[in-house]
């Protein structure tokens, strides 16, 4: 039998908000936890920094609620974990549930991951229609760690919509004979 190769990182979310095509909306949601210990919580799991992360504290599986207050277009998920200093805290194995409420969850995504260390990108398409899935609600649960430990650390979180592009500014191209006698303007 073969020995599972690590999980390769994704790039770095920031690079992705760059290009235009995403937008970050997490601020947007309210955030809750199955569990925390005190001081490793929501704020630690949202605050841009990577040496800090959320840390559970009670049986699995370990929950991430992200609820928005109005139905909200997503297109990914990054995580970011990091195996080497986290060792047995570090999931191995992930659900991803969305729906209206917490009463209609279903799951859209399962991965399991080889000693992650680095953003972890999870795509929310819809996988009929590759389009960007629209929920109130999603739930990430961590359903087990690696060495099989029992609380489980995760550095960061974030949620991406696709930017959409706005019509206003553009104009329909030119292409008939009459429209393309008047592209260009001239000065007297």
């Amino acid at each position: 039998m073969a020995t599972p190769s690590k999980t390769p990182p994704g790039a770095d979310p920031k690079q992705l908000e760059r290009t235009g095509t995403v937008r970050e909306i997490g601020s947007q949601a309210v955030w809750s936890l199955s569990s925390c210990k005190p001081g490793f919580g929501v704020d630690q799991l949202r605050d841009d920094n990577l040496e800090t992360y959320w840390q559970s504290d009670g049986s699995q599986p370990h929950l991430v609620n992200i609820q928005f207050r109005r139905r909200t277009t997503v297109k990914m998920l990054c995580i970011y974990a990091d195996y080497k200093s986290d060792e047995s805290y570090t999931p191995s194995k992930i659900s991803v549930r969305v729906g209206n409420n917490f009463h209609n969850l279903q799951e859209v995504r399962q991965l399991e991951m080889v000693e992650p260390s680095g953003w972890i990108h999870i795509s929310l398409m819809n996988q009929r229609t590759n389009e960007p899935i629209s929920t109130f609600m999603i739930q990430i649960a961590v359903l087990a760690n690696h060495q099989n430990g029992r609380d489980t650390h995760m550095r960061q979180i974030k949620v991406y919509t696709p930017v959409e592009e706005s019509s206003i500014g553009k104009f329909p191209r030119c292409t008939t004979v009459d429209f393309m006698m008047y592209r260009t303007i001239r000065s007297p």
